[in-house]
């Protein structure tokens, strides 16, 4: 089921007849979305003509253009501390990420070619230093344990990818690894769950076969380019 069906049955079921809006209507049909936007956003007239003649248009971006839509009419800059993390010798702080083929948690494939990774979704990167300083292997399976304030969760079986990540750090996709978050940690201001700020520790998982990557492949993928459509 589709992020969309998910909120619009949702919405259907608890508003009931004390809303006007055709919540089922609209998961059955999303050039009815469409049009909801282009009703309501500026930039986005004529969406679904534009999408059926054009195939894409680019999304309106004020500060692209240099305008800033603020009291001075210029950019307000705000300097933000960066955050210490007092990490133990043998944690990592993993953050979590998309792949090319992903919209939030829909899942269209079981490819990233933005960092080369191929037909699945269950690995994590590291920095080649890291792994080597830990007798860790490319391709090796680890179970990933998260800690938060005295609580240990864990999430199993993921191939270890090298990559060129900071040292200390690791990432690895969503929604896999979101059973690695407790609800109690969440950002100071946002109280959004923290997916980037996650302490790990790894093991390596039990009776399970490493995936074998070639030298040339981790090369590659450790001083690829990212392709860029044209």
């Amino acid at each position: 089921m589709s992020d969309v069906a998910i909120l619009c049955n949702l919405a259907h079921v608890t508003l009931g007849p004390r809303t006007t809006t055709n919540w089922l209507g609209l998961a059955a049909d999303y050039n009815l979305i469409r049009d909801s936007i282009a009703r309501v956003v500026p930039g986005f007239e004529n969406f679904n003509e534009r999408i059926a003649k054009e195939g894409f248009f680019y999304l309106p971006n004020a500060a692209k253009q240099r305008i800033f839509k603020t009291s001075s009419g210029k950019a307000k800059m705000t300097v933000c501390p960066i955050p210490k993390h007092d990490l133990r010798p043998e944690e990592f702080l993993l953050t979590t990420v998309r792949t090319h083929d992903q919209f939030n948690s829909t899942i269209y494939g079981l490819n990233d070619r933005y960092r080369g990774v191929f037909h699945g979704r269950r690995v994590i990167f590291l920095n080649p230093l890291d792994m080597e300083a830990r007798g860790l292997r490319a391709g090796q399976i680890v179970d990933i344990y998260s800690h938060f304030e005295g609580e240990v969760r864990m999430a199993p079986r993921f191939a270890i990818v090298p990559y060129a990540i900071a040292r200390r750090s690791a990432a690895a996709y969503y929604p896999e690894t979101n059973v690695l978050v407790p609800i109690r940690s969440v950002a100071a201001k946002s109280n959004q769950p923290a997916f980037k700020c996650i302490r790990i520790t790894l093991t390596p998982s039990v009776s399970c076969e490493p995936l074998h990557f070639s030298e040339k492949d981790v090369e590659h993928n450790l001083n690829r380019v990212v392709p860029r459509l044209s």
